[in-house]
C-alpha cells in the first residue's frame, strides 16, 4: 500500500470551549493551529476524519445539543467523514478504522482534545493497529487537573508519545 496520510481531528467540540470554571489550555492557539492543519489538509486534497464525542442527553456532549457541535472553525464539509465516539478511544466500536481502510490510510496526523484522554487513548490504540502517526504538538490541549497544570500534562504527554508512538511536529512544521 502506498503511504496515503489523512488528517484526524478529535473532538474539536463547542463543549471543548464552553465550560464555565474551566479554560482550555491556549484554547483559542490550539484551534488556530487546528484550522490551519486543517486548510493544509484540504488544499492538498488530503482526506480529513473528524471524531465527535457523543454521550447521553443531558450532557454537553449528547447528540444534537449546539455543545456537541464540532466548532465552527473546523467545520466538517460536506465529503468528510464524522465518526461518532462514546469512549476515549476513537477506534473503539467505532467504524473509524473502517474509514481509514477505505481510504487507503496508513498515516494519521492527529490534532485535538483532550490531551491526556480521548488523545493519549487514540494516539496508542492508533500506534497498536499498525498506522504511522505523526501529532501536532501545538494542536492539542486540556484543563488543569486537581494534581497538575494543563502545561504540565501536555508536556508530560509529548514527552511520552514521541518518538513511541507518534512523531511530534509543530504545525508550521507539518506538510502535506
Amino acid at each position: 500500500m502506498d503511504n496515503k496520510t489523512a488528517l484526524l481531528i478529535i473532538d474539536v467540540q463547542v463543549a471543548m470551549f464552553s465550560y464555565e470554571n474551566l479554560e482550555l489550555y491556549n484554547g483559542e492557539e490550539v484551534l488556530n493551529n487546528i484550522a490551519a492543519l486543517l486548510k493544509g489538509a484540504r488544499e492538498a486534497g488530503v482526506p480529513v476524519v473528524f471524531v465527535q464525542h457523543t454521550e447521553g442527553e443531558d450532557s454537553e456532549y449528547g447528540k444534537g445539543k449546539p455543545t456537541w457541535e464540532i466548532h465552527p472553525k473546523v467545520k466538517p464539509l460536506e465529503n468528510e467523514a464524522v465518526v461518532e465516539k462514546t469512549t476515549w478511544d476513537s477506534f473503539y466500536k467505532t467504524n473509524l478504522n473502517d474509514v481509514l481502510q477505505s481510504l487507503g490510510v496508513n498515516k494519521l496526523i492527529i490534532a485535538g482534545m483532550q490531551t491526556e484522554f480521548c488523545l493519549d487513548t487514540t494516539c496508542r490504540r492508533a500506534f497498536s493497529m499498525g498506522y504511522e502517526n505523526t501529532l501536532a504538538e501545538d494542536a492539542h490541549s486540556t484543563f488543569d487537573s486537581k494534581v497538575l497544570k494543563a502545561k504540565q500534562i501536555i508536556d508530560h504527554h509529548n514527552s511520552i508519545w514521541g518518538g513511541r508512538f507518534v512523531k511530534l511536529k509543530a504545525t508550521k512544521d507539518i506538510e502535506f
